[in-house]
């Protein structure tokens, strides 16, 4: 849990990354941090791609049941005109945005706390979207890992069970697995 802030503390401005592999914990941390603020009385604007749709359009849910409401955003300039009055914006799935969510959240991050939780690689091990570029102008980074599905190591890749190649394909455990770098290199290795 996060420690409580005391009620006078304004939260720093900057960029905080919440990154990792599929079933690490990111939207669970995201969400504990939105509660903790909200809790403090600060205004906090959530956000979410509009195309992912695993749980319905206007929240976002963690693995573990958790939820909170969340704002369906198609292009990431809209974060700007919508988050006016907020002290703090939460991004969910950001390697869904366009690279537009960087200039945003750099410019956004001049007078607010930006908080974006997302998958830092894709299933090939590659940088997924933006994601790459929102680590490298982040003021704080916490990295994620979910235990391998194969031998319970540290898992930090996502792999793909479906021989889909198309970079999104929304989905959960029917879809990937979490795995460590062994694992995920032999199981790479024998798709090829």
């Amino acid at each position: 849990m996060i420690k409580s802030t005391p009620q006078n503390s304004a939260p720093k401005k900057g960029i905080e990354v919440i990154c990792g592999s599929m079933f690490s914990g990111k939207t669970k941390l995201l969400i504990e941090k939105i509660k903790h603020f909200k809790d403090n009385n600060y205004r906090v604007m959530v956000f979410k791609p509009e195309i992912d749709i695993r749980y319905g359009n206007k929240k976002i849910v963690s693995h573990d049941n958790k939820e909170i409401s969340a704002i369906p955003i198609k292009n990431s300039q809209d974060i700007i005109t919508t988050s006016k009055s907020s002290n703090i914006i939460a991004i969910d799935e950001a390697q869904f945005f366009d690279e537009d969510i960087i200039k945003v959240c750099k410019s956004l991050s001049k007078e607010k706390l930006i908080i974006i939780a997302g998958l830092d690689m894709d299933f090939l091990g590659d940088g997924f979207g933006p994601m790459p570029s929102l680590i490298n102008i982040a003021n704080k980074i916490t990295r994620l890992h979910a235990i391998c599905d194969i031998c319970s190591g540290k898992a930090y890749h996502t792999y793909r069970k479906s021989s889909d190649n198309n970079q999104i394909l929304l989905g959960e455990k029917e879809n990937y697995l979490a795995l460590c770098k062994k694992c995920f290199n032999k199981n790479m290795t024998r798709n090829v």
